[in-house]
């Protein structure tokens, strides 16, 4: 006789699996890592391949050996957070800090929690950011595009946040601009940066792959893209010469790669629509209060962790009414 297996909601039965959706995730990556390849040759080669393998071993090691578990290195989600890993990382970055950053990831990020599912964090942004911290002058080191066979001893230089982070203080806007490549280069992602947030028309090719696949909802890359271009308007508008128009904004640095790609993971985003829009506006208004008034060029892989750590309250705020609930008048 079966048993009667009663269960909490929700009761949903779907075609979707961890592998359907993780190797969606990674093919809308493609394009991205195939133009970060072009610009950056064997270096992103080196450091994909050491991130991705490093990710998926200790995610082995860390359920087989220490929590006693059966692996899921393999369900596709260690080959993510070492894919995004990699693509936040200069091209030029040593193996053996790719490795700490890939422990990182999975040990602090993800295995600590419990695995996936649980994490509170975004893994890839553990990971990078705890390199950051940890080795800041390899992190702020960028080659230069187009040294295909050159790794360690690439040419490096500034972002162009950077430049502009650093030129505004002595300079105006229009001044600084000649020195950073047009709109069309930020654009096409010829330009130093993290390896795989270069490229926005490629990023963008890989978010209409997952609306299209239905993997991703438009909400949180909206909700902070449209922030970020509405409150850097704002501030272009009212001094030109001191700050610079949102479209420099949206097209350089990690804001799409983390909008697309690291504010959407399922795990540490809001659940509703509601809470997808308080979440993305807080991650815009952090990211620009970084970049204009903060210490660091870049604020978008800091803005998205301190909204991880909200995201339970944002849930609890604005969970939707419980079917059957009654609702009090006056």
């Amino acid at each position: 006789m079966d048993k009667l297996v009663v269960s909490p909601s929700p009761h949903i039965h779907s075609e979707a699996s961890v592998p359907r959706l993780m190797y969606g995730v990674i093919i809308s990556l493609l394009p991205a890592l195939a133009v970060s390849i072009f610009y950056f040759g064997i270096g992103m080669i080196i450091i994909t391949s050491v991130s991705i393998i490093s990710c998926i071993l200790f995610e082995y090691l860390i359920q087989k050996f220490i929590l006693k578990v059966r692996p899921t290195h393999l369900d596709g989600s260690a080959f993510i957070t070492g894919l995004l890993l990699a693509f936040c990382l200069p091209a030029n970055t040593p193996i053996w800090m790719v490795m700490i950053g890939a422990l990182a990831a999975i040990g602090i990020g993800k295995m600590t929690f419990g695995g996936l599912g649980n994490n509170i964090f975004n893994p890839a942004l553990v990971g990078r950011v705890f390199l950051f911290v940890s080795f800041p002058v390899a992190m702020t080191s960028w080659p230069e595009p187009g040294q295909w066979m050159k790794y360690a001893d690439a040419v490096t230089g500034a972002t162009p946040l950077a430049i502009m982070k650093e030129g505004v203080a002595s300079r105006t806007v229009s001044e600084i601009m000649p020195e950073i490549p047009g709109y069309l280069q930020l654009f096409l992602g010829n330009m130093k940066g993290s390896s795989g947030e270069i490229a926005a028309f490629a990023l963008l090719i890989g978010m209409l792959y997952m609306l299209y696949r239905k993997i991703i909802t438009w909400h949180i890359p909206v909700s902070i893209i449209g922030t970020v271009f509405l409150f850097t308007g704002i501030l272009w508008l009212i001094n030109p010469d001191k700050f610079a128009d949102p479209l420099f904004h949206i097209l350089s640095g990690g804001l799409m790669l983390g909008a697309i790609y690291m504010a959407t993971d399922y795990v540490t985003s809001p659940m509703t629509v509601r809470g997808m829009w308080i979440y993305g506006v807080g991650i815009g208004v952090i990211t620009v209060l970084i970049r204009i008034f903060g210490a660091y060029p870049e604020g978008v892989q800091f803005a998205i962790l301190i909204l991880n750590a909200f995201v339970p309250l944002i849930n609890k705020y604005v969970k939707p009414k419980r079917f059957g609930k009654e609702v009090k008048n006056g």
